[in-house]
């Protein structure tokens, strides 16, 4: 079962066996997989942009300086078009800022692998199965100034990619995880040219119990969840009431260890004498590595110290132009070191919004020598605001 999480894992990151070392990898990557077509027009970057209705997957703290009352999303994104056509990432998403300073959400994400034939000869009738994943999102944020705002969030994740085989359990593997996050906005500031406002966020995502997809396995059946550090900061360049751009930066570490590599501690090259660590042996160390402490392992586990920690953090750069907050056009650039699943890519994107209705679509042209499985992908999100309108401040 590992190896088929393996391979799945592979599908989301886009690695590659050249020149790659120790690529991270974990179970339910899907969790990472933007789910609206404005963070991915911007080269996934999203923790630190305006508040909208896609917050949850982000930063839900942006819910309490939201303007509009309730809001409600549906986003699509097709996977793996140039090879199949019914594997897709689904998200719906809701919030409501019931007063002031506090707003709650919750969203569902739905990732379906389509349907795979299982047969035992060509001639025989094949058993469809429809392997799928999905995860409830529930959240609270709090304005704890007039400026900065806190969220804590609780998540239900169940994975059902267990292919039924003769003797062996076919059960979903379920698991739960929590966030932290924050997120500062500061008031309009004028400058010469033109006003600007601040912002900056945090999110600490996907913190949980390892999933485990075979129990009587014990440990060896269990995978970490795609805990993750997301930090990030963007300037708002108001330049009249109809222009605006916004520009943003954002950073983000797996919080999960790094693979153990076998050891030969002779150096005669070969893995078969008793002090040597096999790979089978630094399999089952990496296993005993519960989830708490290696978040902390995290930041200074790499073999090849520091170096190797700062591969381990990917960075994105987005920009939004808005006109009169009624169409916008969105470019980013998204980078992960090659050794450590090379995903490298640049987006465009585009929203038009009517009244309460709001359209955003994206692409992607990726810039590693890995193809991308979301490239030549057109991306969908559809959200609507209701209600009153609230005061920024």
């Amino acid at each position: 079962m590992k190896k088929i999480l393996a391979l799945i894992a592979i599908v989301f990151i886009g690695s590659y066996t050249q020149a790659q070392t120790r690529v991270i990898t974990t179970g339910v990557p899907f969790l990472l997989v933007a789910g609206d077509a404005r963070a991915a027009g911007m080269g996934d970057n999203g923790v630190a942009t305006a508040p909208d209705v896609f917050s949850q997957q982000w930063n839900p703290s942006k819910y309490a300086f939201s303007i509009d009352k309730q809001g409600f999303s549906v986003g699509y994104t097709p996977y793996l078009v140039e090879l199949v056509n019914d594997i897709s990432l689904s998200q719906v998403t809701y919030f409501n800022k019931y007063s002031d300073r506090a707003a709650f959400a919750g969203s569902i994400r739905y990732f379906s692998l389509g349907e795979i034939e299982l047969r035992q000869n060509i001639d025989d009738t094949p058993v469809v199965v429809k392997p799928a994943e999905y995860a409830i999102d529930l959240s609270y944020a709090l304005k704890l100034s007039d400026y900065f705002s806190m969220s804590v969030g609780g998540r239900f994740i169940r994975s059902n990619l267990r292919i039924p085989t003769e003797g062996s359990s076919s059960a979903a593997a379920n698991s739960f995880a929590f966030d932290v996050s924050g997120y500062h906005q500061s008031e309009e500031m004028a400058f010469n040219s033109f006003n600007g406002k601040l912002r900056w966020g945090f999110n600490f995502q996907n913190l949980g119990p390892k999933i485990n997809y075979d129990k009587a396995a014990g440990d060896e059946g269990s995978n970490f969840l795609p805990a993750n550090m997301k930090l990030g900061a963007g300037f708002d360049f108001i330049l009249d009431d109809y222009n605006k751009v916004a520009v943003g930066l954002e950073v983000n570490k797996l919080l999960v260890p790094t693979p153990i590599d076998p050891e030969d501690v002779n150096g005669d090259g070969d893995f078969d004498d008793p002090e040597d660590l096999t790979q089978r042996e630094a399999n089952e160390e990496y296993d005993k590595i519960g989830w708490v402490s290696g978040i902390f392992k995290s930041f200074n586990d790499a073999p090849d110290g520091m170096s190797e920690e700062l591969k381990e953090f990917t960075y994105s750069v987005g920009a939004e132009y808005l006109y009169q907050d009624s169409f916008a056009f969105r470019l980013g650039y998204f980078n992960e070191s090659p050794d450590k699943g090379a995903r490298r890519f640049f987006s465009l994107g585009a929203g038009f919004k009517y009244n309460v209705i709001k359209v955003d679509v994206s692409y992607l042209f990726s810039a590693s020598k890995v193809k991308n499985p979301l490239e030549n992908t057109l991306r969908f999100s559809l959200s609507f605001a209701f209600g009153d309108k609230y005061d920024e401040y």
